[in-house]
């Protein structure tokens, strides 16, 4: 069975093959994760820096995966939310991020590592905003 680069390649039965790309699962990780109460938003991570909630248009955005034939392992980068108990939000985000992708691609998640990136401050953001108009 050839593995292509970026995609998961399954082969089922005689009537051909499945593949789920490496941005599938990321986007089903980043979505998980983006449900968890106490979750702010995403983060760019090392790479990028930058901290934003997690828009429409980069649904992968703070999220890495490596995608093999049967498993996969998962690197979140999130901002949370000022007050969330930081080991609880990253615990829910482990099983919810392994058991929607479990759940979608058939695939075992091996690991969920769960990077801190940020605290996001909403009362400043408002005031803020306030202060500008």
């Amino acid at each position: 069975m050839e593995q292509q680069e970026g995609t998961l390649r399954e082969e089922k039965n005689n009537l051909g093959s499945i593949r789920i790309s490496e941005e599938v699962v990321s986007v089903i990780a980043g979505l998980a994760a983006t449900q968890v109460p106490g979750v702010a938003g995403m983060s760019g991570g090392v790479v990028g820096g930058l901290t934003e909630k997690l828009g429409r248009k980069n649904l992968t955005k703070g999220v890495k995966v490596e995608v093999g034939e049967k498993e996969a392992a998962v690197d979140l980068y999130i901002v949370v939310d000022f007050g969330s108990r930081i080991p609880e939000v990253a615990g829910k985000i482990q099983d919810a991020v392994k058991q929607a992708i479990e759940k979608m691609t058939g695939l075992l998640v091996v690991e969920v590592n769960v990077n801190v990136q940020g605290v996001a401050f909403a009362q400043e953001t408002e005031v803020e905003e306030n202060r500008v108009k």
